[in-house]
């Protein structure tokens, strides 16, 4: 005889299907809440209304997942005894429930980092070299509390979950198997309407209908970590890339090459690309050879520099630096990460949909042009000096078939002041041994020397005692800035070594960040000032040609053609960007965040037009200095923008899978003559 206890009856079963749905739905709910709080900095300003539509659009995709969870549950309504194995499917949901905190919490402090949802940066990450991001994780996070807390919430969940499945009504009579069928049929109908998310007809709730709000947490809030990371799984599968059909392909090449070519550029071959030309730039900066200097700075945003109009102190070296050249105040980077920022201001190609980690990806395996090529054509020795392991990000692999000839990296280093266990050894170490390494350099030809600090990135690992004044005042920041301005001081230490070299007025230095970070502040959809970097370029003579502030629109793609122009003669590349040195418009940039993140952006002069994953757009006047701020703009340009936007990715994407993003192999020396070469005897 079967006992009350384990009786399992329709009305029982239908009970325990909904409560445990329910159940879960609250815990998604106090999830988000934990991620306000974590991110509170962010929801000063955001009207309490706005936040209580975060919640109830969050529901809605909530509620999705939710569907997902408990569909092994609706199928058991088949079966003519019914739940009768409880425990299994409580086994289930609590796994379900596990997995949806582990991630939640996991998500805490990826959003606090990267102001965006779980995504596919979450697989890049998980491609790398396991004890580096291992490191990373336990030195730069409090792994310990979140474990603590994913521990306590899985209790919690459990207990209420078999506290729901011990309550069963006793006493209910056994229904009829054909009863059972329709509810289940009923229950069926209602899971896949609620897994749609809206009752609206055509699509299903989508990415873009959490975008109700003019601020960007709020906007995010809403959605769930779940369904954007299930979203760029899904995305990986795709073969098909809308990017692609935006417009006939020769007017997209046609667009791009009034948005690219100035009367200084030779348009060589439009049917193997429309970027493939040769650029004569004239006399240059002198008549002898110049060096060149690149130095990538981690995570060097703009928000933080005094040069641009802030007066936090964070970079008192590099302001004085900006005094002895030219620096550009409206300069962009082109993605959100490392990765991006390398790819983009040494081979000039952007950051492009669905295709974020070109130098770990097929595509990215050919030649670029880019500085390293233009230098090379030039008979330019290269050097890279970096703190870390060039095996992160495929460095080594991807700038060797670069043509990047010597490669100094953290195994590389003898004794040095400070490494820690996670990146490597300290920016005061890698500047320190660049300034050795460009000491010796054979002086019969010209070098070009790409110089990349770490220090500026999780976990911070800075040196003990500090050489600068910690950072305060700024709250979770406060680490992060401390570490920028401790990157900024070895920048000053490095210019102060150099400055007394025999190459020192025969060089041309540039330095840029890699992108920037997180502020308080998110301004767009794509929240620009994470994209907002410094570009100071210093030089002989440069200040003279060029003055000492440039307010032209640019981003890392034009980094290489402004280097070549500034070396002067006859330069051959695909670059994807130009010499902002020598046109006579506004400037543009096209900018689109690291990982699945579909936002995509056009800034042009005053203006930065956004595009959503659903082609929704929006179109700002945007002011960046000590006040930033965006309004939104009714301009006549957004048409105009909108246009351009869509065929330089267009036609940058199809390069890419043509493999016509490089100089063509059959190039051949007498096809880039420039002002350096020697008349033949």
């Amino acid at each position: 005889m079967t006992t009350a206890k384990n009786q399992s009856t329709l009305q029982t079963d239908v009970y325990f299907l909904l409560s445990s749905a329910f159940i879960l739905m609250i815990l998604q709910t106090v999830l988000r809440l934990i991620l306000l709080a974590r991110n509170h900095e962010l929801a000063t300003q955001i009207p309490m209304t706005d936040l209580c539509a975060s919640f109830l659009i969050g529901m809605r995709f909530d509620l999705i997942i939710t569907v997902y969870a408990v569909t092994p549950l609706v199928l058991g309504m088949l079966f003519r005894q019914g739940f009768k194995f409880r425990k299994l499917y409580l086994v289930w949901l609590t796994f379900v429930a596990s997995l949806l905190i582990f991630l939640a919490v996991m998500e805490l402090d990826f959003y606090h980092e990267f102001h965006t949802r779980l995504n596919s940066l979450v697989f890049e990450y998980l491609k790398e070299e396991p004890g580096t991001v291992l490191s990373m994780v336990w030195y730069g996070f409090p792994v310990i509390k979140y474990l603590m807390l994913v521990v306590v919430l899985v209790t919690i969940i459990y207990y209420a979950l078999k506290k729901n499945s011990d309550h069963i009504a006793h006493g209910q009579r056994q229904i009829s198997y054909s009863t059972r069928l329709c509810v289940f049929f009923l229950l069926l109908i209602v899971s896949i309407v609620a897994a749609r998310g809206t009752l609206r007809q055509g699509p299903p709730l989508r990415w873009g209908d959490a975008f109700h709000s003019e601020y960007l947490f709020s906007n995010h809030l809403a959605l769930n970590g779940v369904y954007t990371l299930s979203k760029a799984i899904i995305g990986s599968r795709k073969v098909d890339n809308k990017w692609l059909k935006q417009m006939p392909l020769d007017e997209a090449n046609s667009i791009v090459k009034t948005m690219l070519l100035t009367s200084k550029d030779k348009l060589l071959s439009s049917d193997t690309s429309p970027t493939y030309r040769q650029y004569d730039a004239g006399e240059g900066l002198q008549s002898e050879p110049l060096n060149v200097v690149f130095i990538l700075m981690e995570s060097f945003s703009g928000e933080y520099v005094g040069a641009l109009g802030h007066d936090y102190s964070i970079t008192p070296e590099f302001d004085k630096l900006s005094q002895r050249g030219l620096l550009f105040e409206r300069f962009f980077s082109n993605g959100t990460h490392t990765h991006q920022g390398m790819f983009a201001s040494v081979s000039c190609f952007p950051n492009l949909p669905h295709y974020e980690y070109l130098m770990q990806q097929p595509e990215g395996t050919r030649k670029f042009s880019g500085s390293i090529q233009i230098t090379a054509d030039r008979g330019y020795q290269s050097l890279y000096v970096y703190n870390g392991d060039f095996a992160w990000d495929n460095q080594k692999g991807f700038f060797g078939t670069q043509g990047m000839q010597r490669f100094i990296g953290r195994h590389d280093y003898v004794n040095p002041i400070f490494s820690d266990p996670t990146w490597g050894v300290s920016d005061q170490d890698m500047f320190n041994r660049a300034e050795i390494e460009l000491k010796e350099l054979p002086k019969d030809k010209p070098f070009f020397a790409f110089l990349q600090t770490l220090s500026n990135h999780t976990p911070y690992a800075l040196p003990i005692p500090l050489p600068v004044r910690p950072v305060t005042g700024f709250g979770s920041l406060d680490e992060h800035l401390t570490a920028m301005r401790y990157s900024d001081w070895a920048l000053g230490q490095f210019f102060k070594k150099v400055e007394q070299s025999s190459y020192y007025k025969n060089t041309i230095f540039v330095i840029v960040g890699d992108h920037g970070f997180g502020t308080n502040r998110q301004l767009t959809d794509i929240d620009l000032l994470r994209f907002h970097v410094p570009l100071l370029i210093i030089g002989p003579g440069i200040i003279e040609k060029y003055g000492r502030r440039n307010t032209m629109v640019g981003s890392q793609v034009d980094i290489a053609p402004i280097i070549a122009g500034l070396l002067g003669g006859k330069s051959v590349h695909s670059c994807w960007g130009r010499d902002l040195l020598n046109i006579d418009d506004k400037g543009f940039a096209i900018i689109k965040p690291s990982g699945s993140d579909p936002t995509t952006a056009i800034i042009s002069g005053e203006e930065i037009l956004v595009r959503d994953a659903y082609d929704k757009e929006k179109l700002y006047s945007y002011q960046l200095g000590k006040l930033p701020e965006v309004t939104l703009s009714s301009s006549d340009d957004k048409n105009v923008m909108s246009h351009r936007l869509s065929a330089y990715i267009q036609s940058a994407t199809k390069s890419l899978l043509d493999a016509s993003t490089h100089r063509p192999d059959f190039l051949t020396k007498k096809d880039i003559s420039n002002k350096y070469d020697k008349p033949q005897k």
